[in-house]
């Protein structure tokens, strides 16, 4: 592996990748610092989801190189960089809907732990898996709901048991995909008190692809902008509001959040 002197968690440098002539990302480089939240944002078609696919070796690129821990790894696909510490939600919940909120996580404890997915065996033989997910499911605050089946969950609720069973993995980082997507105003806020208490630890790093502006800009420690697949910025929330070229780009010309 080629290695890159940064002090970066990640970083991506000229990142392309192509679908026919089209360049869904466009030479993108950026670095991610430790135990940081940087959010990715841009307006639709921006290339923000096809570059964390990237990220977590879901796409192979047409070009460029990504970094972890300074080392490449842009040959490694998606089950080798989970294992390396990359954790990814994707904007549509992935649970599995008739067994309990508390199996939902309990099982993502086990794979870590090299237990397997066994669904058969009793629970009891895995009392500290249980006891783990249900300090989880306190975390994302479904601690009361963990008898539930979850397709009895709400969209919103879904979307908390989807990031306890990310942080069941352990990642060192987070890679989460539009996290509010789909929910009700009166659910995001929940979400935003999850994200806080994770980024208050300080011992993840956060990468976000959000639409919500107030939380962007509330939560971030830097945020980049694609537009057409390319960083037109990538630098602090004050700066990033107070850009013209992201006001065009992203906010229709005004500085008003979404």
């Amino acid at each position: 592996m080629n290695a890159m002197n940064t002090d970066a968690i990640i970083a991506t440098e000229d990142l392309t990748i192509r679908f026919g002539g089209h360049a869904a990302v466009d030479q993108v480089s950026l670095e991610v610092k430790p135990f940081t939240l940087k959010s990715i944002i841009g307006p639709n078609g921006a290339g923000k989801t096809t570059f964390f696919n990237l990220l977590s070796g879901q796409y192979k690129p047409t070009g460029g190189k990504v970094f972890l821990k300074g080392k490449d790894i842009t040959h490694l696909g998606a089950p080798m960089r989970c294992r390396l510490g990359l954790g990814r939600s994707f904007q549509l919940t992935n649970i599995f809907p008739l067994l309990t909120v508390l199996e939902n996580v309990r099982l993502a404890i086990q794979a870590r732990k090299g237990y397997g997915l066994n669904f058969w065996r009793h629970y009891l033989h895995f009392s500290a898996c249980e006891d783990e997910a249900y300090q989880i499911l306190k975390e994302v605050l479904l601690d009361e709901k963990w008898l539930y089946p979850a397709n009895l969950l709400t969209h919103g609720e879904q979307r908390k048991l989807e990031m306890a069973i990310l942080m069941a993995l352990k990642p060192e980082i987070l890679f989460l995909d539009e996290p509010t997507a789909g929910m009700s105003q009166e659910e995001v806020p929940a979400i935003l008190e999850i994200l806080e208490r994770i980024k208050s630890k300080g011992d993840k790093t956060i990468l976000l692809v959000e639409h919500k502006m107030d939380m962007i800009m509330n939560l971030s420690d830097s945020i980049a902008v694609l537009q057409d697949g390319r960083l037109i910025a990538d630098s602090d929330p004050e700066t990033i509001y107070r850009s013209k070229e992201v006001q065009e780009a992203y906010l229709g010309g005004g500085a008003k959040h979404e």
